[in-house]
């Protein structure tokens, strides 16, 4: 079977779509916290259990032996690596064959605040003797393109990573990375370093904006503490907003920059150019 944990989330949803078309939909199974938010995929043939990764009882008989299953990492921070820990465990005492998990690009020598419960997923999942895939995903350009259609309305973007440069790629080419490697042949105790063909910067990022929209678009650089001011402001959660400017202090240090061209490789076609993402998101 070919299993993918936290399915219904954003990639993995995009991860299950990219296996059906690659498998039939009987050696698939999603673990899932609600089965009602999939139903359009168990009519479909595909299996469906509800498990949480914060419940570690109710991980029992979620994977068999033989098994190449996908732990999508989880968003409750603070509590992911005990939370990815039981998933590993599970995995282990079944026998999986194999047992990916999407990291974050250069997660070793990564400073910022969410790569610490990556690094420490990563030991564990090294220590389990698990066969292992690490998918060290780069920042989805959907981080940024998420709010474009704001953006060109207010005539700027802003942020606090200066001339910083990022490597993105759209979550669906990450998506066919995952299905890629789950499907393939080879991956076992492998490290794939994912990011976008191109880097680019916000300067970049607001020019691409106005180009796509025909409106003028700035990028304006603040401080990271008027970043999370203004995104709280709009909306976000301040825990989510002080990550946002922590990960931008990392783009400052060129640490969301690596390219390798792994991601390329393993979906076999160039990854997809930040100007297409900003011209889907404003539907130009």
């Amino acid at each position: 079977m070919y299993v993918v944990t936290g399915a219904t989330g954003q990639l993995g949803r995009l991860v299950v779509e990219g296996l059906l078309a690659a498998v039939p939909a009987s050696e698939i199974r999603v673990l899932v916290r609600d089965a009602a938010k999939v139903g359009e995929w168990a009519e479909r043939g595909v299996r469906v259990q509800e498990a949480d990764y914060g419940r570690p009882e109710s991980l029992a008989g979620a994977f068999a032996a033989g098994d190449r299953v996908l732990l999508i990492s989880g968003n409750e921070f603070g509590h992911r690596v005990a939370q990815h820990g039981a998933v590993i465990d599970a995995a282990k005492a079944a026998g999986v064959a194999l047992l990916a998990y999407t990291s974050v690009l250069a997660a070793p020598t990564a400073t910022f605040r969410i790569a610490e419960e990556h690094q420490g997923t990563e030991e564990l999942l090294r220590a389990s003797g698990v066969p292992f895939a690490l998918l060290r995903n780069g920042w989805y350009t959907e981080n940024y393109t998420a709010g474009a259609a704001a953006s060109v309305a207010a005539g700027e973007v802003f942020g606090s990573s200066g001339a910083g440069r990022v490597a993105t790629a759209p979550r669906r080419d990450y998506a066919d990375a995952a299905v890629a490697v789950l499907t393939g042949e080879g991956h076992e105790d492998r490290v794939y370093e994912l990011s976008g063909d191109a880097d680019w910067s916000m300067d970049e990022y607001a020019a691409e904006l106005a180009s796509a929209s025909g409106s003028p678009v700035v990028y304006r650089d603040v401080t990271p503490a008027e970043q999370v001011r203004r995104l709280v402001a709009a909306g976000l959660p301040e825990g989510f907003a002080e990550i946002f400017a922590d990960t931008d202090a990392a783009v400052v240090k060129g640490q969301l920059g690596l390219r390798t061209g792994d991601l390329a490789r393993l979906i076999g076609r160039p990854t997809v150019p930040l100007a297409e993402t900003v011209r889907t998101a404003l539907g130009a």
